[in-house]
C-alpha cells in the first residue's frame, strides 16, 4: 500500500492565531479588519500574529492581497478612531484634573507633555502607528489635544498601511512559516516596553529624589 501524504500547509487553530484564522476564514477581509480593529481597541491582542496570518490566508487564496491590505487598514482606522474619541470626550480639562491627583506628577510636565504633542504629534501618531502597543495608545493624546481629524485619519491611514502591507507581505511570502514574523516582531516589541519601562522608573525615581530634595529646603 502506498501512502500519500498532503503539502497543504496546517491552519492554525488555537490561541489567538487560531480566533484570528476562524475570522478570516468565515468572514475573509472583513473579519481581518475586524480583528485588527479590535487588536487596536486591546493592545494585548498582537498585530504580528493577525497580520501575518492575514497574509498567510491570501497566499493560500482564502482572500486576496488587495482585500488583505483594504481590510486590514481600515480596521486600523476605525480602532484608532475609537479611541481618538475616547480622548476627545475625555478632554484637556479632565485630563489635567485627573493629571492633578496623581503621585510624583507635577502640572506643569503635562504642561511640557502638550507642547510637545503640538510641536511633534503629526510625526508621533504616523511613526507610531509602527511600534507595537503605541500605534493603540497614541490615538488617546491626539483626541485630547484636538488633532484635526482629517490630519488625525490621514496620518493613521499612512502609518497603519506601511506596516500592515509589511507584515501581511511577509506572511505571504513566508507562507506555513509566517509565524517566523511573530517571532522577531516580539523581540521589537519587548525591548521597546523594556525601554518604556526604564524610562517611567528613572521619571519615578527622579521624582523621589526631587520630592526629597525639596522637603530638606523647605525644612
Amino acid at each position: 500500500m502506498q501512502l500519500t501524504y498532503s503539502a497543504q500547509p496546517q491552519q492554525p487553530t488555537g490561541g489567538i492565531a487560531g480566533w484570528a484564522t476562524g475570522l478570516v476564514e468565515t468572514f475573509g477581509g472583513p473579519g481581518a479588519g475586524l480583528a485588527i480593529a479590535l487588536e487596536n481597541l486591546f493592545p494585548p491582542l498582537p498585530s504580528e500574529v493577525i497580520l501575518p496570518l492575514t497574509g498567510f490566508a491570501a497566499g493560500q487564496g482564502v482572500l486576496s492581497l488587495t482585500s488583505a491590505l483594504f481590510w486590514t487598514t481600515l480596521g486600523s482606522v476605525v480602532g484608532a478612531l475609537a479611541l481618538y474619541w475616547i480622548g476627545v470626550m475625555v478632554g484637556r480639562d479632565r485630563m489635567h484634573a485627573l493629571w492633578g491627583k496623581l503621585p510624583l506628577v507635577k502640572a506643569s510636565d503635562l504642561v511640557r507633555t502638550e507642547e510637545w504633542f503640538a510641536k511633534h504629534g503629526t510625526k508621533a501618531v504616523f511613526f507610531g502607528r509602527m511600534v507595537p502597543v503605541f500605534r493603540s495608545l497614541i490615538s488617546v493624546p491626539a483626541g485630547v489635544e484636538r488633532m484635526p481629524l482629517h490630519v488625525f485619519v490621514t496620518l493613521t491611514t499612512l502609518g497603519s498601511l506601511i506596516w500592515n502591507a509589511v507584515l501581511v507581505m511577509a506572511g505571504y511570502w513566508l507562507g506555513d512559516r509566517w509565524e517566523t514574523v511573530g517571532t522577531y516582531v516580539g523581540f521589537a516589541s519587548k525591548a521597546v516596553l523594556a525601554l518604556a519601562a526604564v524610562a517611567l522608573v528613572t521619571y519615578v525615581v527622579l521624582r523621589l529624589r526631587g520630592g526629597k530634595r525639596s522637603r530638606r529646603h523647605s525644612s
